[in-house]
Parts: C-alpha cells; structure tokens; sequence
C-alpha cells in the first residue's frame, strides 16, 4: 500500500478523527437515502402513478447497478486510489441524485435511479477500505466501531427527516437533501483523507466481468419482476441471465487481473460468510420493502410513524451489537450468528400480525424489539467474519464482494417476492390485497432467516476470528455496530 508503517493514522491524532469523519460523512450519504427512500414509495407511486412494479425498479433500479458494478469499485480504489475513486462516487451520487429530484415520470426516476446506484458502487466499498489501509492496525477495530456507531445515529435520524421531508416539502426533497451532504462529504475528504491503493494491483481492466456480472444481474431480476406475466420474452430473459452468470464466473476464472478473482473464495470461510449474507440480507430486503407500504397504505400510519416504527431497530443495534462484536470475539461467532438469525425470524413472524387495525404497542414494537435483538446478534459477527477470512491487502475487493452479495440478495427479493405471494400492478394500492400478500410475504422472509440460522450452525467456525501468528496483517475487529456492507439493515429498506 501507499502507507508505511509509520505513516498509518492513529484514531487519537487530529488527522486521524478528521479521517474518520470522511468515512462516517460517506456511509451516512447511503445511509439517508436509502432509509429515505423507501419511507418515500407511497407518496412517489400516488403522484407518478407508478404501478407495484414501478415500485420495485426504484429500489432495484439503484441495487442493480450497485450490485452489478460494486466489485469494480473496490477494485478500481484497490489499483487506482480509494480516496480518488470514493470522492468521484461522491459526486456521481449526488448529481443523480438532483436527477431523481427533478424526475417528471417513473422512467425517468428509475434511469436516475439506475445512474445513483453507478456512484453508490464507487463510494460504498471505499468507507471501510479506507480505515482499513489509513489507520493503525492497532486502531482499526475501534474506528471500525466509531464508523459504524455514528453512522447508525444517521440511520436513526433518517426515519424522522423523511417522513418529515414527505409531509412538508414533498418526496423530491429526498434526494434533494443528499446535495448538501455530497458537499461536506467532498471537502473533509480532501482535505483530510489519505491516498492508499495497493501497489501490487497491475494489469489491464476488466470490462468484460463487469458487463457480464451486470446484465446477467438486470436479466434475472427484469425477468423475476415480471415473472407475475410469464411470457416468452421473460422466460428468454431469465435463461439469458443465467446462461450470462455462467459465462462471467468462466470469464473471471480464466482472466489475469478479474475484477472478481475467484480465489478470494479458497477461504471455506469466506465463502460461507458470504452465503449466509445472501440468504439473511434477501429476507431483510424483503421485509423492508413491503413493510414501509404495509404501515402506511394498509396500517394507516403517516410517513413520519412509518419510519419511525422501526427506529427501536436502531437503536438495540447501537446498544447491544458491540457487545455481540465481543461476546464474538471471546467465544466465536458462530452461536451469536445462530441465535440472532433464528431471533429475528420470530420478530419477522410477529410482523405478520400487522393489519388494517394494527397498534403500534401490541403489533410492531414487540415485533421491532425482536427483530432487533437478533439482528444485533449477527451483523457484527457477520462482518468481523467477513474481514478476518481475507488479507488486508484485499480490503477493498472484500468489502466489494460482500456488498454484491448483500445487494444482490436484497435486489432478487424485492424483484422475485412481490410475485412469489400473488403482488403485482396496482395491488398495493388495495388494502385487503396487499395486506394478504404480505402477511404471505412475511412467512418467507422469516424462513429465510431460519436458513440463515441453520447455515449458520453449519458453516460457521468458532476459530474465525481468532488471531493466528500466520495472519498477522488481518483485520480482526472487536467492537462493530454494523454489518460491513455499508448499510445498516434499516437500508433494505435496501
């Protein structure tokens, strides 16, 4: 890397804090948006007359290009500089998003959508790359824990600035509000952040992985959305998408410089890690976005109680996930990750008691509490794990790849499970059909979660996060808030 040894930030110097307000500034542009957006969909759909469907692609719309092109952004800062890469993700995001602030129809959103997801994927995996190859490694565990517990305090304010932006000044100021941030994000970054990148990344571009990666993603997921209508064209879709990811893992295999070099995955557990991500952040995307349209359309909640009914989510997260990052730390992560998965399948049970006359003290707090509290089991363990099973050197390509797998399990839930339970066209737009379809849909979610807890129990050492003199370079963090997918869960949302 750029950095020696002596060059290294350190958490308690003034160039260190400033370094980590970047960070924490960079994820909490996500952060807002995301949690904003999804609060947002009532509104968006009434005054674009947007069609369930038209629903999805705003939130696939950004999830698809972030999925598809995320691996190249952690590539592209590992070769050519994180700071550089994350400050034109900076940018990019914010003018698509004055786009998505000006959109006069649901096409237009939705391409704008599209082009924020492109500056999403630039931006996400650099946060943690960043304090990965800036700081100490004698600090790293505790700047990790700062990231992710101040950013938690934006996803917490970010139910309450939405539903507030959406009763006042209207949805558009959703997007409109990232500007300023985009802003202070930019200055502090030049002004205090380091350059690093990985000196031993050579070689040309992957264009070809990146293509291939990205259309078999749209394929599937254009082809799950209108899986409601299956006609011939779609059935194409989906073969084409399938046959387009079996070409880009032969395509990455026989490549020099991949964007996606599959022996990242020699780790068992890196690979297992990743597997549980897919299947525990599908049912989080699930839940997160039928749930916003269930507490106001069927439930009758404004957008401020909305958002703000999940915020107890929020907050057990910030108090309790660094203690699991501890508990994970002394006794392994594979029983915090059990028991929190199979936890928060039973909060997501207790939600498909929401209806027409649901109480937000006998319906959805108990449900949020627990979903809560097994959530805040996992995403610690979870991203402690993902950090430990790869090199240091590889910070960016790891977080990458944990991203795209997140993003992509959210992404075919939100696409694949609307369809899965009956939901298509202006069926959300009717209470006593939505609200059947997702009680349905609340079924799955939590089966999904019980698979995450069984894999878990599977494929989870209790070793994995302990230092060996073999591995002296790996990131092993202690103390986390948040899972190393940039997001908080409250983004699926994402």
């Amino acid at each position: 890397m750029v950095h020696s040894g002596e060059m290294l930030l350190r958490l308690s110097s003034a160039a260190g804090r400033w370094a980590l307000t970047a960070t924490i500034l960079g994820s909490s542009l996500a952060f807002l948006d995301a949690t904003i957006v999804n609060i947002a969909l009532p509104a968006i759909g009434r005054e674009l007359d947007a069609s369930l469907a038209g629903l999805q692609w705003i939130v696939n719309g950004y999830t698809l290009s972030l999925a598809g092109l995320i691996l190249l952004g952690g590539a592209l800062g590992d070769r050519y500089g994180r700071r550089r890469v994350f400050l034109i993700g900076v940018v990019w995001f914010a003018v698509a998003s004055l786009l998505c602030a000006i959109a006069p129809n649901i096409v237009w959103l939705v391409t704008a959508r599209i082009l924020q997801g492109v500056g999403g994927a630039l931006l996400t995996p650099g946060a943690l790359a960043l304090i990965q190859a800036s700081f100490h490694p004698d600090d790293r565990a505790r700047a990790v824990g700062a990231w992710s517990g101040l950013g938690g305090v934006a996803a917490a304010a970010g139910p309450f600035l939405g539903g507030w932006l959406i009763e006042g000044p209207g949805w558009r100021w959703a997007f409109l509000i990232n500007l300023p941030l985009a802003a202070a994000v930019f200055v502090v970054t030049v002004r205090h952040m380091p350059e690093s990148r990985d000196e031993r990344a050579t070689g040309g571009f992957d264009v070809a992985g990146a293509v291939l990666g990205a259309s078999a993603l749209a394929a599937i997921t254009y082809a799950l959305i209108g899986a409601a209508d299956p006609t011939a064209s779609i059935l194409a879709l989906a073969a084409a998408g399938a046959v387009l990811a079996v070409v880009f893992v032969v395509v990455e295999r026989r490549r020099a410089n991949p964007m996606l070099p599959l022996e990242i995955f020699s780790s068992r557990q890196f690979t297992a890690v990743n597997l549980v991500t897919l299947v525990v952040y599908a049912a989080l995307g699930g839940v997160f976005f039928l749930l916003t349209l269930q507490l106001q359309i069927v439930s009758g909640f404004s957008p401020v109680a909305a958002g703000a009914s999940l915020l107890p989510v929020t907050l057990i997260l910030l108090v309790f996930s660094s203690r699991a990052g501890g508990l994970a730390q002394r006794i392994g992560p594979r029983w915090p990750m059990v028991a929190g998965t199979a936890i928060a399948a039973i909060g997501v049970l207790l939600m498909s008691r929401i209806g027409a006359d649901a109480s937000y003290l006998r319906d959805v707090l108990p449900a949020a509490v627990l979903f809560g509290l097994g959530l805040s089991l996992v995403v610690a363990p979870l991203t402690a794990t993902v950090l430990a099973s790869a090199d240091v050197r590889r910070a960016g390509i790891a977080s990458g790849v944990n991203n795209a797998v997140a993003r992509a399990g959210g992404l075919l839930a939100v696409a694949g499970l609307p369809v899965l339970v009956g939901l298509s066209g202006a069926d959300y737009l009717i209470p006593a059909v939505y609200s059947a379809g997702f009680q349905l849909a609340m079924y799955v979610c939590a089966g999904g979660l019980a698979a995450g807890s069984v894999l878990s129990l599977l494929t989870i050492s209790d070793d994995a996060l302990r230092v060996t003199p073999a591995r002296p370079e790996v990131f092993r963090p202690q103390r986390l808030v948040h899972c190393a997918v940039d997001a908080t869960p409250l983004e699926y949302q994402r």
